[in-house]
């Protein structure tokens, strides 16, 4: 369909002097499936609809194909848009609102029936082609918005944070056709969200964004495992990575000073030699084990203070022993019985550790092939 290519570009809204995108630069690969994900606030509308035609690049270039289209319309650019609200038109029934792009183009009677028809059946819409937009329930109301951005076949697709107000299940019901559809059309397609699910779900590469910056490019593998800065290794993942102060105590080992014996933790990888002797170590709650006994190596002594259940998971919140009793989650099986006040050491797999010097990492490790 489309490579894109976003070159140094700023979005600097007038009123205000606020700056919504600085010198953001990557690029979208052709049929690939781009989330641009991050906290509200963070640039994720400003990029999307600069990419759209929606919004003027205050600098830099935006170029489809190898040709920059900064001075293209959003119409010129073929690009189609999703958003979160429907915007069906109500007075239209769903077949008008699928076809309305391309009587737009001048397309021919037996071409836009042709095509309506076709997405139609991607999407299930063929039952609903003769009704309105009132008489429809959300998920289908969102299905004709999908239908009507996917239909013209454009360059490029921007889905603008389209599902997010569904319940559960129409969510996962329609993140399974916008990737059938995607895949099906040799799209390529960015999708806007918060939703580190969706994102996960869906994409082949994610964009973290966050203060209007580029954070960090890459798959989900790379990103869980090989956070660019400390915010990213905070961001990604639900429940949030835990991070404890930590002394280098040698090239392959830390202590926790604040932990009762001052508990060493062995880690693997190659260190940062700049780095400072002052450290933060930083542990997911889905790669920590739960043992109720001690006596193994690369284990922290802790209490359990709350229990949350979440479906397959249950959420231990635990409280370190030591003088600053630093809190720290655990993601177990919902199957394994836990009570509140139960110790429990928890054990830490040297490759599993990340460190950090104040943002930046500084224990660098292979990707895995």
């Amino acid at each position: 369909m489309s490579q894109v290519e976003l070159r140094s570009m700023w979005k600097i809204y007038p009123r205000g002097n606020v700056v919504g995108v600085k010198d953001l630069s990557f690029t979208i690969r052709n049929e690939e499936f781009l989330a641009i994900l991050g906290p509200s606030g963070g640039g994720k509308s400003s990029t999307l609809r600069m990419l759209a035609g929606l919004e003027d690049i205050t600098q830099g270039e935006l170029a489809f194909d190898g040709e920059v289209v900064n001075h293209l319309g959003p119409a010129e650019r073929n690009v189609a848009l999703a958003f979160e609200s429907y915007a069906l038109y109500q007075r239209l029934d769903v077949y008008e609102n699928i076809a309305f792009p391309l009587r737009a183009r001048g397309m021919r009677r037996a071409a836009v029936d042709e095509k309506v028809r076709w997405i139609a059946e991607l999407l299930d819409l063929e039952p609903l082609l003769e009704k309105y937009p009132g008489s429809l329930a959300g998920g289908q109301q969102q299905r004709v918005s999908l239908a009507r951005a996917f239909v013209r076949r454009p360059k490029l697709t921007l889905l603008d944070e389209p599902i997010s107000h569904m319940d559960q299940r129409l969510r996962a019901e329609i993140r399974a056709r916008i990737r059938h559809l995607h895949e099906e059309m040799h799209n390529t397609t960015v999708y806007v969200t918060h939703d580190q699910a969706e994102a996960v779900s869906l994409c082949d590469r994610m964009v973290i964004l966050h203060q209007a910056q580029l954070q960090q490019i890459g798959t989900v593998e790379e990103i869980w495992n090989h956070p660019a800065n400390r915010f990213v290794a905070s961001f990604v993942g639900e429940p949030a990575m835990n991070f404890l102060p930590a002394r280098l105590r040698d090239r392959a080992s830390v202590t926790l000073p604040e932990v009762d014996h001052e508990a060493v933790l062995s880690f693997q990888g190659e260190l940062d030699p700049s780095c400072a002797a002052q450290l933060t170590i930083g542990i997911r709650p889905q790669e920590i084990g739960v043992l109720r006994g001690a006596g193994v190596a690369n284990t922290l002594p802790c209490v359990v203070r709350l229990l949350e259940f979440q479906g397959e998971i249950t959420v231990l919140t635990l409280t370190m022993e030591g003088p600053s009793q630093h809190s720290v989650k655990v993601a177990v099986a919902a199957s394994e019985p836990y009570r509140v006040g139960e110790r429990l050491w928890l054990q830490v797999r040297p490759e599993r550790i990340h460190l950090f010097d104040g943002d930046r990492p500084v224990l660098r490790r292979k990707l895995r092939t």
